[in-house]
């Protein structure tokens, strides 16, 4: 084989790689930048936290992961709020349960220590004794899509008109997928980051007892 016949070779190989190159950006995923508020986008907001807020006895499953920068943990959680009242129990993979119940008043952690830990603050339970920073009362809110009340939050939209971002009291929060069957639509994954602090969580099922 020629010095020419080698160089052919070489080129169409060149040109084949370049054009897998071009397929696979073609066909890769684009993440669709989100779209300021507008105020039909608020407006529809505003009727989905109207339908879900009263709907306060709710149950969601997902996989769930925290860290402040040193500590962390993961598992299989288990949320069910009803009303006031709440259970929050996280399976990590090596059998160890995490269970943080409560309501408006006293909260109850069981799993970290010895003996169950009691407060009437559940988030400084969390963080003092788990090491985990756990927004939990705007939580409860931010994992159905809605503004917690009481403070301001600045909300962008994806391309179906449901947030894409939220930053709200120091937290900024990123809705990465929806389950657009439900009605209304609820988040799917919900990733929560302030400073060091993130709180991931990939929703596998809600249920709702009206």
């Amino acid at each position: 084989m020629g010095i020419s016949d080698r160089s052919a070779i070489r080129m169409f190989r060149w040109l084949c790689a370049v054009a897998l190159a071009a397929l696979l950006i073609a066909c890769a995923p684009m993440r669709v930048k989100p779209s300021a508020a507008t105020p039909e986008a608020l407006a529809a907001q505003a009727a989905r936290e109207a339908e879900l807020f009263p709907r306060t006895h709710w149950t969601l499953n997902a996989q769930f992961g925290v860290s402040n920068g040193r500590d962390g943990g993961s598992g299989d959680l288990e949320w069910k709020q009803d009303g006031t009242k709440y259970a929050f129990t996280v399976r990590a993979p090596n059998g160890r349960v995490v269970r943080l119940d409560g309501d408006a008043d006293r909260a109850e952690l069981i799993g970290v220590e010895e003996r169950p830990l009691v407060d009437g603050d559940p988030e400084r339970l969390l963080r003092e004794h788990a090491g985990w920073d756990v927004p939990l009362s705007a939580l409860r809110c931010w994992v159905r899509g809605l503004r917690a009340p009481g403070t301001q939050a600045e909300l962008t939209f994806d391309a179906n008109g449901l947030p894409a971002t939220m930053r709200q009291a120091g937290w900024e929060i990123e809705y990465r997928d929806w389950y657009a069957d439900q009605n209304p639509p609820l988040p799917k994954r919900v990733f929560a980051s302030s400073a060091n602090s993130r709180v991931k969580l990939s929703i596998v099922s809600w249920s709702f007892e009206r």
